[in-house]
């Protein structure tokens, strides 16, 4: 069943939302003009999916970005913003990724959308239902479009293992300028799993803080598990750099030098270095007119509302 919230909001707070830790979290209420998607997968659907990935079928999966290329083209063709330069700073090299341990709760979600199977990355992040995941919005509704199906997060994935399980969704948010609109500026969902053997999600891998409102232009560490080549999404990956604005399509999202590829739509943002952070984005997309550059959607209170819609 699907239907569109209005999240509501109690009182008035500005600045930041902060959750830290697999055990509290401390958050502004929702804002009141944040429109919310939230898509209930049948409990069936949630059962069935559960031991309908195969890792025969995971590694087939395409990776998601594929659902966005047309967008991205749009405004990759179109005029620079402001007259600016189609290329990154001279001072921000392209970083190559470099293979990391995995992480307990940063993974791989897979999903169907049109009949295709699919593959992206996700993180577990700190929730009042201890069990939501963070995500692109890509890779849980066409933008605009349906919602997935058969949508599962499979943490610390590393070469066809899934130590922690699969963890099927069910009930898939994101923001109605997504899912209604396709804005790539907020390109964020949120998905809900369902415990394992009474356990929550955030008790059994741990769960990250996120944030909201902050500053731009921040240093970040990026994780995702890129699958198009030199990579094959079967390791988990790493980048860290500062965000810059976006120079070429004129969007809101913040781009960081990574070469990771289609598969990493997803991956968490930390503020800071390594996976002991606070989240603050995700892997969105990049430019074909300028490689190696990933860009995350800035986290307003737009995907705020989606997170405590979620998160509740």
């Amino acid at each position: 069943m699907r239907r569109s919230i209005q999240a509501l909001t109690t009182a008035a707070l500005a600045g930041a939302m902060l959750a830290f830790g697999s055990g509290m979290a401390v958050a502004a209420p929702a804002p009141a003009d944040a429109d919310v998607d939230t898509f209930s997968v049948p409990a069936a659907e949630t059962a069935a999916a559960t031991t309908a990935w195969t890792p025969e079928r995971m590694e087939a999966a395409i990776p998601a970005d594929t659902l966005v290329l047309d967008q991205i083209a749009e405004l990759d063709t179109a005029p620079a913003p402001d007259g600016a330069a189609t290329t990154y700073a001279a001072d921000q090299p392209v970083l190559q990724a470099t293979r990391v341990s995995p992480v307990s709760h940063i993974g791989k979600v897979f999903f169907t959308l049109g009949g295709l199977d699919y593959v992206c990355s996700a993180n577990s992040v700190t929730s009042a239902n201890g069990n939501t995941v963070s995500t692109a919005g890509h890779c849980l509704n066409e933008g605009p479009g349906d919602f997935a199906s058969e949508f599962v997060f499979v943490p610390a994935y590393e070469n066809g293992s899934a130590p922690y399980g699969q963890w099927p969704a069910v009930e898939l948010v994101a923001p109605t300028q997504w899912t209604d609109g396709g804005d790539i500026n907020y390109d964020t969902g949120f998905a809900v799993v369902a415990s394992q053997g009474g356990r929550t999600l955030a008790a059994t891998v741990g769960a990250s803080g996120v944030s909201f409102n902050q500053s731009t232009g921040l240093s970040y560490t990026l994780y995702g598990y890129p699958a198009a080549s030199p990579f094959d999404g079967e390791t988990l990956q790493q980048c860290a750099g500062t965000a810059s604005r976006d120079r070429i399509g004129g969007t809101t999202s913040q781009g960081v030098s990574c070469d990771m590829t289609g598969g990493s739509s997803g991956g968490p943002w930390f503020i800071g270095s390594g996976s002991g952070g606070v989240q603050n984005s995700v892997n969105s997309f990049g430019y074909n007119t300028q490689p190696g550059v990933m860009y995350g959607p800035y986290w307003g209170s737009v995907i705020q509302g989606a997170y405590q819609s979620a998160q509740g």
